[in-house]
Parts: C-alpha cells; structure tokens; sequence
C-alpha cells in the first residue's frame, strides 16, 4: 500500500520500529574518507530520517550488518565453550536495489551453499528490508547491465521528494496499520529506479573458463597493488578467515572469530606445507572476475556481480572492474583463435 508521508511520520514509524530493530542505513561519517578532510558514507545505525544519505551512493555496503568485519563465534577455557551473545535486536536495513540483489546472493552462498551457516541465519531471520529508489544513475554504476536495477522484494520502499516528504509503499501489514492510524495520505506509489546508465557491460556469451589462458590478465600484474579494497566494498564478496585470540600465555583461554578475508590480499591462498598459489596480481584478478560473472552463474543462473559499481569507486589505481568486464569478448576472440 502507498502512502506519502512526513518526516514527522516517518520519525514515529522509526520509533516503533527501534522497540525491536536496530535500524541501518547510509549515513555520513565525518573525516572518516580515504583522503585528508574527506567524509565517509557507509551503514551505521540510525535514530532520525534526516540522518539517511539518500543522495549519493554509499562508499562501502549493507554486508557489515549482517557479517561483521570481525564477528566473535565463541569463547574457550580449559574444557569449557560459550557461545557469543547475539544481538538482542533484529534489524531494518535500507538497501538501494543493486544491494538487495547482493542480498539474495548472501543468502545463497550462506544459506543454500550446502548446510546453512548457524551465525548468518540467526541475523538474516531477523531482519526487515526498506528500498531506497534511485532517481538516477551514480558514477560507475551498471546495475542496469546486470538487470538489478528494479527490485520487488522488500517489505517497504521509499523516495525522498524534494520538499522533504517521502512516499513509500509498504508490504509489511503492522507497519501499514500504524501508518493509516497516523493519518498517512494514502496514494500509489512506484519506486523509483533506473533505466540507464553511464557505465555498460556485456559479457560474453559464449565465455567459458578458457578465458583464462588470454594475455588480458598480465596488464593487472603491475597495475594492481592487491590491497583488496575492492573485496571489501563488495557487497557479495563473503570469503573470510578464522583467527584465535588467547588471553593467557598457555594458549588455552580466548575466543574465536572469523574476519574478512580476500582473494586479492598476499597470504589468502597459503596451505599447509608452504604452498602458496595465484601468486602474480593478474592471476587474482582473473580469479576474482570470472568468479563475478563466470563461476557463480554456472552454479546458480545468475552472475554474482550485481554491479553497483562501488569497486571502481574505491580502486587506487583507478582499475575498472566494468572495463575487464568488456575487454572479455576480445580475451576469448584471443584464445579461440589461437
């Protein structure tokens, strides 16, 4: 149901809202960018509407909220483990649709992958969905490439408008009723979204892992400084490590975590033994983009990559994921004639 309603309005919803959830969204952080007096949009928690960033792209995504960048599994003594606490709260987080396609890729790979992951599905069941429309396309993003630009599933969508007001259609039947009890105007409403963008892809119809034998790779040996920066705003990058924290020198009280990991970084494909693979950044490369288009969508229909465009954005050295993309068709050109 559609409603247009006022920052008063939304506020009180929020307030409801916060009795059960923590509330997520996009939101400026001051002095926290990569550059001397430079601001930082990522998620944090919220309490107002005037506290949401809705007009431009945040710099990192949504999956903090739901796998911490380190996120404690247990506590250990002599014979003895506790469980770490789980947050009392569940939690409404405010996705641009890009991300709540990143969401469902979330889902598979935590959920469907095999038996489900105990930690992410106690998060991910308590959590309730708010779209943020887009009126227009932000730099870098080819979320339309990618057919993610729309999105239906979410449990209530909203636009800011320019006076300050807001529309929103809302699925989720209690926060309907607060909202006509509140006096809501009630009207239709759409989400706004995209229909094109700046950037475009295509990738290759007929690639396949052969790809991977063509010269393309070798520009990244030296253009990439594998800092992973581009893992870490990914909002469907999920590869994380275990590390074991002691608090005593014999090594048997502590706690366990898993923290991010990434595939670009030194050190993510050491085994035991000493061996060590994808050595050259160009391999890591090769690695990570055919994951994103090739791997994922062999096991699951649909590309992993939902192209929100935040790994160009964040890139030292300026590489393009969205350009390798497009430089894959001449890569196979390449290797099919060879």
């Amino acid at each position: 149901m559609g409603f247009h309603i006022t920052d008063m309005q939304l506020n009180a919803l929020f307030q409801t809202w916060q009795t059960n959830y923590h509330i997520y969204a996009p939101r400026n952080f001051s002095g926290g960018g990569r550059f001397s007096d430079t601001d930082c949009i990522r998620y944090g928690k919220i309490e107002h509407a005037d506290e949401i960033v809705f007009d431009k792209k945040s710099d990192y995504s949504f999956k903090e909220v739901l796998t911490p960048v380190s996120q404690t599994l247990f506590f250990f003594t002599e014979g003895q483990t506790k469980e770490a606490d789980f947050p009392q709260k569940g939690a409404v987080i405010f996705l641009r649709s890009c991300d709540l396609y990143a969401l469902k890729r979330l889902d598979d790979m935590y959920l469907h992958n095999g038996p489900a992951d105990y930690y992410y599905q106690h998060l991910r069941d308590n959590i309730k969905v708010v779209l943020m429309g887009c009126e227009h396309s932000f730099e870098n993003c080819f979320c339309v490439s990618m057919g993610t630009n729309v999105s239906t599933k979410y449990d209530m969508s909203i636009d800011r408008q320019p006076d300050g007001t807001y529309l929103v259609d809302c699925k989720d039947e209690a926060w309907v009723k607060q909202l006509v009890q509140a006096g809501c105007e009630q009207q239709e409403v759409i989400p706004a979204h995209v229909t094109e963008n700046q950037v475009t892809v295509q990738v290759p119809e007929n690639l396949t892992a052969e790809v991977a034998k063509s010269t393309m790779w070798e520009e990244y040996n030296s253009r990439c400084i594998n800092c992973g920066r581009c893992n870490f705003v990914c909002p469907t990058c999920t590869c994380f490590t275990m590390q074991d924290l002691f608090y005593s020198e014999n090594g048997k009280v502590g706690e366990r975590r898993r923290i991010w990991a990434s595939c670009m970084v030194d050190g993510f494909t050491d085994v035991a033994g000493g061996g060590s693979y994808r050595k050259k950044n160009g391999e890591r490369m090769r690695f990570k983009v055919l994951h994103k288009v090739l791997d994922y969508k062999q096991r699951n229909g649909y590309h992993m990559c939902v192209g929100c465009g935040r790994c160009d954005d964040i890139c030292p050295e300026y590489i393009s994921f969205s350009g390798c993309i497009n430089k894959l068709q001449s890569a196979m050109t390449e290797v099919t004639e060879q």
